[in-house]
């Protein structure tokens, strides 16, 4: 059974920080990353990763203030979230799928159960 379970989520003021962890089980995934949904808005890329390269994808709005990272033995990839802003504000959805390439943006084929972060003006 494939899993993909989030970790990190919180509330933090603006300009702080949080670290998300997603730790994948039940198969390998070439690509994995996160999405998020804010209230009353449709669900966003936000940043993606190859396993097997070194291929970064981010969105425009997190590009300089969020990281994405793997962690290869514990099959687990973080998102280092910086400089977090209001508008963050979301619940963030951990990613996998099996191919690599620029329509992963659009949507992966396996999604976790989301955490919640919260920022505060």
């Amino acid at each position: 059974q494939v899993q993909l379970v989030e970790s990190g989520g919180g509330w933090v003021q603006a300009g702080g920080s949080l670290r998300l962890s997603c730790a994948a089980s039940g198969r390998t995934f070439n690509a994995m990353g996160w999405f998020r949904q804010a209230p009353g808005e449709e669900r966003e890329f936000v940043a993606a990763l190859s396993w097997s390269g070194g291929g970064r994808y981010y969105d425009d709005s997190v590009k300089g203030r969020f990281t994405i990272s793997r962690c290869n033995a514990k099959n687990t990839v973080h998102l280092q979230m910086n400089n977090l802003k209001p508008e963050d504000t979301a619940v963030y959805y951990c990613t996998g799928d099996k191919d690599w390439g620029p329509g992963i943006v659009n949507g992966m084929k396996y999604w976790g159960k989301g955490t919640l972060v919260t920022v505060s003006s």
